[in-house]
């Protein structure tokens, strides 16, 4: 086996089937995951995947693409350092919701990473009515400063109106 590392990214129109077929196609290559990603966005399915086995982009790209134009989906490969057994657990999560605007994405991410959070897992949905939609994210991360300097880093954003919550995470192991 190779020690080279691929991120696979692929993109679709969501049908049932393609998780199958594209892990299928990987075990039948004899190629090996590492961690994976996948989910339904806005009625298209996308994956990222951790993929090793293969001497090269080329080879991984001749070895998938069969599945990948059955499936009528886009794919992009970046060669990656796997760093694998490294994961972190959250230590803070926060959530936010507020009228559907240009920025809100922006202004939150900015405001938690000047407050030193590293963001782990980022979802974000439409909900309301077309004409008053409501923005809602659910951030989990890493901070070494406390829930109190995380929350007066996004009181701004209240002061603008949007509703944020912060919590820490208690993780439990073992």
């Amino acid at each position: 086996m190779s020690n080279n590392w691929y991120m696979l990214t692929l993109i679709g129109e969501d049908k049932p089937g393609i998780v199958a077929s594209v892990s299928k196609a990987l075990f039948e290559h004899g190629l090996n995951l590492g961690e994976t990603s996948m989910l339904r966005l806005g009625g298209n399915f996308t994956i990222m995947m951790m993929v090793s086995g293969v001497h090269g982009e080329a080879d991984l790209r001749d070895r998938l693409k069969p599945v990948i134009e059955a499936l009528g989906m886009c794919l992009h490969v970046d060669p990656i350092q796997a760093h694998l057994h490294e994961h972190l657990l959250p230590n803070i999560q926060v959530t936010v919701s507020g009228a559907d605007r240009a920025g809100i994405v922006a202004q939150v991410t900015a405001a938690l990473a000047a407050a030193g959070f590293n963001i782990l897992d980022l979802e974000s949905d439409v909900a309301g009515t077309q004409q008053k939609p409501v923005y809602i994210m659910q951030i989990a991360g890493v901070a070494e400063v406390p829930v109190e300097a995380i929350e007066r880093a996004l009181e701004p954003l209240r002061l603008d109106g949007v509703d944020v919550n912060v919590n820490a995470v208690e993780t439990y192991i073992g």
